[in-house]
């Protein structure tokens, strides 16, 4: 039987000469150890040093020495190669890119060092993945905050609007040039196409001569499409919800498209709060209702529906200010449910104004209609005091200071002790 030894994958760098050009370095396997993928790591680390290159390849080979340090803490790290084993760089792009550039594509990275492309062998003795096509890497999510008010969480809204996005361009399917014709390679990166931000390739590695540009793209691979979109807002969500456009955002060739992503922000109402699926609101009630019960439509509803509470005096007894009535189901609408949170109404007393106890009778008949007042308080002596109306409670404790007290004697000197000269 023959045995047939694993292929290898050669990592190739630049030299950094004149002549720019590429040469192998290392040849290493996909299910290389620890040790293989250090050795790996310093040869390449120190061939795209900043140091080591010149001024004009400084900017470049910074982002490709970001890129190798990332791609050695990935390698490096048993649970992080079995989770991009299995996922891909996919799985770290939620938000830990480390100190990579953002434009850096990582999985390209790791396949030129390593021959992974999309995944490698496992260090706990598993095999090389399975070859076959890579699946694109997603584009980039675009994150906007959408203010809504509370009726509209209350009731739930559906809306559209037009929007701007870059979509392949029709002509040339994404190449940027006209058919037949065949770009030549990026001075800059060397046909790697690794730098996002290059103005010569923007990342393709390739660039078309000004003739045989597309027509339609200039080049550039996509044009500005306007879409019509639109935004679901269910009834009960929340600040803070997000409502995902999926694949909506910018495309680019070789890309799955990122999605557009919309964070509610509720705008404060001008009647009730919000707390959970819960909804409060301050009504008021005049004296004579807080003492001898009601029946009326105390606020609007964010539906618009008047809420009507019938309050007897005999219920309860008279209620206090600050008094809180629950009114079950009358609160938010809980999502994906028939359910609803509850509203509590804080009652406010309005006492009559000063012009209506004007008239003697009336303070007269109140008197003899309201309890009595309580049992004095009792006292050997006894100060009648003026005062002062309407005082600011802000006041209380203004007046403090911070003075220690001193004694007299002690401030006069009297209290020390000295002794006689002799």
């Amino acid at each position: 039987m023959q045995v047939r030894s694993k292929p290898e994958t050669r990592l190739t760098e630049d030299s950094g000469s004149a002549t720019q050009q590429h040469r192998p370095v290392l040849g290493i396997s996909r299910n290389a150890s620890k040790a293989e993928v250090k050795k790996a790591y310093h040869k390449a680390a120190l061939s795209s040093h900043p140091d080591k290159v010149n001024e004009s390849e400084r900017a470049s080979a910074e982002i490709k020495f970001k890129s190798v340090s990332k791609a050695y803490e990935i390698l490096s790290d048993d649970d992080k190669r079995e989770l991009y084993d299995a996922q891909g760089m996919s799985a770290f792009e939620a938000g830990n890119r480390g100190g990579m550039d953002a434009d850096v594509d990582l999985e390209d990275l790791l396949a030129q060092m390593f021959g992974m492309g999309g995944g490698m062998g496992g260090m706990n003795g598993g095999g090389p993945r399975a070859s076959g096509p890579r699946k694109p890497r997603k584009g980039k999510d675009e994150e906007h905050p959408y203010n809504v008010t509370l009726e509209e969480l209350y009731k739930g809204k559906t809306t559209k609007f037009a929007s701007k996005k870059s979509v392949i361009c029709s002509l040339c399917k994404g190449k940027g040039g006209k058919e037949k014709s065949k770009p030549k390679e990026c001075v800059a990166c060397h046909g790697r196409g690794m730098q996002q931000g290059l103005k010569s390739c923007k990342g393709t590695g390739n660039i078309y001569r000004d003739k045989d540009r597309c027509k339609k793209c200039k080049g550039e691979r996509v044009v500005e499409e306007k879409k019509m979109l639109e935004i679901y807002i269910p009834r009960g969500s929340k600040e803070g919800d997000k409502i995902v456009l999926e694949g909506e955002a910018d495309q680019l060739p070789d890309q799955e498209p990122g999605s557009i992503i919309f964070s509610l922000v509720e705008t404060e109402h001008s009647t009730f709060r919000r707390a959970g699926p819960d909804l409060s609101a301050e009504v008021h009630i005049t004296l004579s209702e807080a003492l001898c019960g009601f029946s009326r439509t105390l606020v609007k509803h964010l539906d618009g529906r008047g809420i009507h509470v019938k309050h007897p005096q005999k219920s309860g007894g008279p209620l206090n200010p600050r008094s809180v009535i629950k009114v079950p189901g009358e609160g938010m609408p809980i999502k994906k449910s028939d359910l609803r949170g509850d509203l509590y109404l804080i009652i406010n007393v309005d006492f009559p104004d000063s012009d209506w106890l004007k008239q003697d009778r009336r303070i007269e008949k109140l008197k003899e209609l309201l309890p009595e007042p309580a049992n004095p308080v009792q006292a050997e002596t006894v100060d009648e005091v003026e005062y002062v109306e309407n005082a600011d409670i802000g006041s209380f404790g203004a007046a403090d200071n911070d003075e220690q007290w001193v004694d007299e004697d002690d401030e006069d000197g009297g209290g020390q002790t000295q002794c006689a000269q002799q």
